[in-house]
């Protein structure tokens, strides 16, 4: 017989309907952001740098 399998919570000990409650406050909150044109205006100086990062010799 199965085992019914636990959900992995990373380590952190934080139960799987926690999870699920704080990404239904946060998600619409970080989707409206990033719609905005200040999101917009980051989001395309953060992938500016990542550009920029990836050129540089380590």
């Amino acid at each position: 017989m199965p085992r019914n399998k636990k959900p992995n919570d990373y380590g952190t000990g934080i139960p799987l309907h926690e999870v699920e409650a704080l990404a239904r406050v946060l998600l619409p909150e970080i989707q409206a952001f990033f719609e905005s044109e200040e999101g917009q205006r980051e989001f395309a100086e953060w992938k500016a740098q990542q550009e920029q990062d990836k050129l540089k010799p380590n």
